[in-house]
């Protein structure tokens, strides 16, 4: 049996195809209502002119702030969403797993005025990375984090530990993926200990909703 952080890369590998049909066909309803524009308005708010988008996946994120004027990176670990990101016209795309970025064996550019990551932490020792993450920022930048709310998801177990996402209901050849799930003290422990302080907390919600869709955080 593989662990959960093996069993995650893998299911990744997996459904990437079906990842980037879902994302780019507007399927997943939470993203479409709610949590693309949380990200996207938090990230042009800070008026960044750098921005690393960390774990980019197919890249929406990065056409969507280059057609903005703002200079964008993208990095992550899974090869065919890399693929699909440069095919889609953004650049430069970096792959790289989260190992390799917390200890700094790949280039990926320092000075950003903003790295975010959204829907992407999704491992249990975050920290490093955060850390790695902290070095690349340029005086005055910022993280932002947009996330799984963990109130919204504690399905009545409210305390640190893996978790799976069975995609039931998403068309298409679907493994199931670990996640690691945090309380609100844990990411905001995580964040202190990588070094950085959070500036603001926000908890974007559809307004027919009575749960909110998701946690963004921005720390500097």
């Amino acid at each position: 049996m593989p662990n959960p952080e093996d069993a995650l890369l893998h299911s990744w590998q997996h459904n990437a195809q079906a990842w980037i049909e879902a994302v780019r066909g507007g399927a997943i309803e939470s993203r479409r209502q709610v949590t693309d524009s949380a990200i996207l308005l938090a990230t042009l708010g800070r008026q960044p002119e750098r921005v690393l988008d960390l774990g980019c996946g197919e890249g929406w994120l990065l056409r969507a702030l280059a057609d903005r004027g703002i200079e964008v990176t993208g990095v992550d670990g899974d090869v065919g969403l890399v693929e699909a990101a440069r095919a889609a016209g953004s650049t430069p795309v970096h792959q790289a797993s989260y190992a390799q970025l917390a200890a700094g064996e790949v280039d990926i550019g320092h000075g950003y005025t903003l790295i975010c990551a959204n829907f992407a932490l999704l491992q249990q020792d975050i920290i490093p990375l955060l850390a790695a993450m902290k070095a690349r920022l340029a005086p005055g930048g910022v993280l932002v984090i947009q996330t799984l709310h963990p109130w919204s998801v504690a399905g009545g177990n409210y305390q640190d530990g893996w978790r799976e996402e069975p995609f039931t209901g998403f068309a298409g050849d679907w493994q199931p993926m670990p996640w690691y799930f945090r309380t609100l003290a844990s990411w905001l422990n995580a964040l202190d200990m990588a070094g950085f302080r959070l500036q603001s907390l926000q908890e974007p919600q559809h307004p027919q909703s009575p749960l909110p869709q998701s946690l963004l955080m921005i720390a500097e």
